[in-house]
């Protein structure tokens, strides 16, 4: 946890925390460096391109630990870093300033790293109490930056402090930036993932090909965004579509659009997006993705997973005009 928070942790462990580590080198371009792979080069120009108007959360999927807290704190840097310029400019972060430097080695007092690996009793873990005592924190404007970067590392592995984050976020501060680490979005809440903007590292291995029975929705689905057609009278037919396939369904558009956001846009549904929608529009097409799978989790169901699917296809039938 990041110095002067909380329960008064010492100073330069908000990294060492975060990863259970020895304490992270103060070479900033060592630490960032799983971020700066040429594979992830699209992901480093999405996060200049939000530095203008950076989101209030941003949720870090797919690559791997390592490289999901080195775009965290390449985040941190950039929205934080003192060198000449703006956050559309390749020279920030500069990475040699003294903002950069500290939020390498983990000791910039508008750091905060909470861990949901670590135990709940253990200093910087992503606990119940933690969340608590970092509201009143929340309340106060950064301390040394221009914003106050938290970053919670496999949020998915507390769900009651999870929740208790919730509150926070629905009572934002302009100059306090949260980003979730998770291996999946689907691993969220879904109430956490609708209020972030997503970015997708590329996956460290090839995601196992839809089943049958879903490649032959999405073909579906394919179809009826750039015809406008054969959708409904799918979804018209009873016991065609129930929520189990439906949910499937929405978790593989989801990986399309990872893909698409990670470079890689190798299925035909992640074509058709890649080619027909803008930053802008994925971002809406991800909350419609997400809102679309928070309806269909809840137990028991009080929608009809056909209508929900009608919603999304929609949006997205929409979203390319």
């Amino acid at each position: 946890m990041a110095n002067d928070t909380i329960t008064a942790p010492k100073r330069g462990r908000a990294a060492a925390a975060a990863t259970d580590a020895p304490p992270a080198p103060q070479d900033p371009r060592e630490v960032v460096a799983p971020l700066l792979a040429p594979r992830h080069q699209r992901t480093v120009g999405h996060l200049h391109a939000l530095a203008a108007s950076p989101p209030q959360v941003v949720l870090a999927e797919g690559g791997t630990a390592p490289e999901r807290m080195a775009l965290a704190l390449y985040w941190a840097a950039l929205l934080n870093c003192e060198a000449p310029g703006d956050g559309l400019d390749d020279a920030r972060p500069c990475l040699a300033c003294p903002s950069c430097l500290r939020m390498a080695g983990g000791g910039h007092r508008d750091l905060v790293v909470l861990d949901g690996n670590k135990p709940s009793a253990e200093e910087g873990s992503f606990s119940i109490e933690n969340v608590r005592a970092l509201r009143g924190l929340l309340g106060e404007p950064p301390r040394e930056g221009r914003r106050r970067v938290v970053v919670l590392v496999d949020a998915h592995t507390r769900v009651e402090a999870a929740n208790g984050l919730l509150k926070s976020l629905e009572e934002p501060r302009p100059t306090t930036c949260f980003v979730l680490l998770a291996p999946q979005r689907e691993r969220l809440l879904p109430t956490l993932v609708s209020r972030s903007f997503v970015l997708t590292l590329a996956w460290p291995t090839d995601a196992a090909p839809p089943p049958p029975a879903v490649r032959d929705w999405l073909d579906a689905l394919v179809e009826f965004i750039q015809t406008g057609g054969g959708w409904m009278e799918r979804t018209s037919r009873k016991g065609d579509l129930d929520a189990p396939l439906a949910v499937a369904v929405v978790l593989h558009c989801q990986r399309a659009l990872a893909d698409v956001l990670a470079g890689r846009a190798a299925d035909p549904l992640g074509r058709l997006l890649a080619e027909r929608m803008d930053l802008a529009r994925l971002r809406r097409c991800d909350e419609a993705l997400a809102a679309a799978q928070e309806a269909l989790s809840l137990s028991p169901s009080p929608v009809n997973p056909a209508l929900v699917m009608d919603w999304l296809a929609t949006r997205m039938f929409l979203g390319v005009r």
